[in-house]
């Protein structure tokens, strides 16, 4: 993680800790090492998307003029999934594509998230570079002139082509599935309903009204409520819950019951299993999945990997070893075989695809993963690594996890795209785990950290 950019871009709010200027800047130097790359007689190309936010058109034309002062050209698809900027970047002969979402935060957040030629997050060298530019060392990205000056050029009907490669991933349509959607007024506002009507689905959908300032509000995968709600009442077979850049999906069951991402992977990995397709008998998680999922795994014989927080790594893992399914609790899926990041629509996809394989509702799919409960409580401080490096506070980590023993867990963590140290405990129960975090929290409080 770097100064300005952590484990999924440059994030924060909206000129205030990021703003237009370092659009226009960033814009440049990707520019420049687009130009740089081209072959002969050959114009640099960066394709860029965005989600639905105010502030996305502002940081989108920012990013475009500084890509043509450096001699690129820049493709604008408009509103569109980070999966979909992904996909497009590695089918097309782009040497970048630059995603303008801030994902599951408010609507005043944005961010930027750059992916190279192959549609994977930036090598961490090109992230340094980029930031020392971005801290005044500009000589590699001079201005161009005359007819060296890039264009901007709208690209929007490519997005066609990515809505046609998830049609394609189904098996089987969907005739006799009543689905119902949360598309969290964000990318997938329009895209997914088309999907699955595309495949026969009867489908319902709702957030698909965004305004720039109701992404994420209330809704989508970081508040399903309003989806679980639904499903329980409205008869249906099962919903998906996107989030605002829709590379996150949670699933509902039949009976309303949220599905997270643990259990999509369990569900999606032992399909895979059935079929073969379970590269290596291996399932990539991070060290925020549940204690369950690896128990059950373990009972099962199937394989399991643990990585730092951030789909990130979960991909760098998956490509280093050859994995083909894994992912976050948070519902950041990637199946290796088809996407190089989070998806959430292709990852509702392939839920439906297990679910049609086994002849079994979702509920009754993830019904013998044993959750254990989870608390997790986020401590906006002033120093993320002063707190977590205090002795006070590496003390009360210590004495939570030996109250716990070997009944649950403690893992106290620092965010990769906030000042905000995330406290986590699982244990047999509830209260046990609000007893432990709080306790935590209570020492980083009392030591000085938390910012108001």
């Amino acid at each position: 993680m770097g100064k300005y950019f952590g484990t999924d871009g440059f994030r924060g709010e909206a000129n205030v800790n990021l703003n237009a200027e370092h659009a226009f800047l960033i814009g440049r130097f990707f520019g420049a090492l687009a130009a740089q790359a081209a072959g002969e007689g050959e114009r640099g190309t960066i394709v860029i998307g965005k989600d639905t936010r105010r502030s996305g058109d502002m940081f989108e034309h920012a990013l475009a003029a500084g890509i043509v002062s450096s001699g690129a050209d820049a493709y604008l698809l408009g509103v569109v999934t980070t999966p979909g900027v992904a996909y497009i970047t590695r089918t097309n002969p782009f040497a970048f594509g630059i995603m303008v979402s801030a994902s599951h935060n408010p609507y005043q957040d944005n961010g930027i998230k750059v992916l190279n030629a192959n549609g994977e997050k930036l090598e961490d060298a090109t992230v340094a570079a980029c930031e020392a530019y971005l801290d005044g060392d500009r000589d590699c990205a001079p201005y161009v002139l005359r007819h060296e000056i890039g264009r901007v050029i709208d690209y929007a009907e490519a997005c066609d082509t990515y809505e046609k490669f998830l049609v394609s991933l189904a098996k089987k349509r969907f005739e006799g599935y009543k689905v119902a959607l949360d598309c969290a007024n964000g990318s997938a506002y329009a895209l997914a309903k088309r999907v699955y009507e595309d495949l026969g689905a009867t489908v319902t959908a709702i957030s698909t009204e965004p305004n720039g300032e109701n992404i994420n509000v209330n809704c989508g995968s970081t508040h399903s409520e309003q989806l679980c709600q639904m499903v329980k009442e409205g008869d249906f077979d099962l919903g998906f819950a996107y989030d605002g850049d829709a590379d996150r999906c949670l699933a509902v069951d039949e009976n309303g019951n949220c599905v997270d991402g643990d259990q999509i992977m369990f569900a999606c990995g032992l399909h895979l299993k059935e079929e073969g397709r379970l590269a290596n008998n291996t399932i990539v998680a991070t060290i925020m999945s549940n204690f369950g999922l690896f128990k059950k795994l373990d009972e099962l014989g199937v394989s399991y990997e643990k990585t730092a927080v951030g789909d990130k790594y979960v991909y760098e893992n998956m490509a280093a070893n050859g994995h083909s399914i894994g992912g976050e609790q948070s519902g950041h899926i990637i199946f290796r075989e088809f996407a190089t990041t989070g998806d959430g629509i292709m990852t509702s996809l392939m839920v439906m695809e297990a679910v049609m394989a086994s002849g079994k509702t979702l509920g009754q799919l993830v019904e013998p993963l044993v959750i254990y409960p989870q608390v997790l409580k986020n401590v906006r401080v002033h120093d993320k690594a002063a707190a977590r490096g205090d002795q006070a506070v590496v003390e009360a980590i210590a004495a939570a996890e030996a109250a716990l023993g070997s009944t649950g867990r403690i893992l106290v963590r620092e965010s990769g795209t906030e000042p905000v140290i995330r406290v986590m405990a699982e244990a047999p129960s509830t209260e046990a785990c609000e007893e432990q975090v709080d306790a935590i929290i209570a020492v980083i409080t009392a030591q000085g950290h938390v910012a108001q």
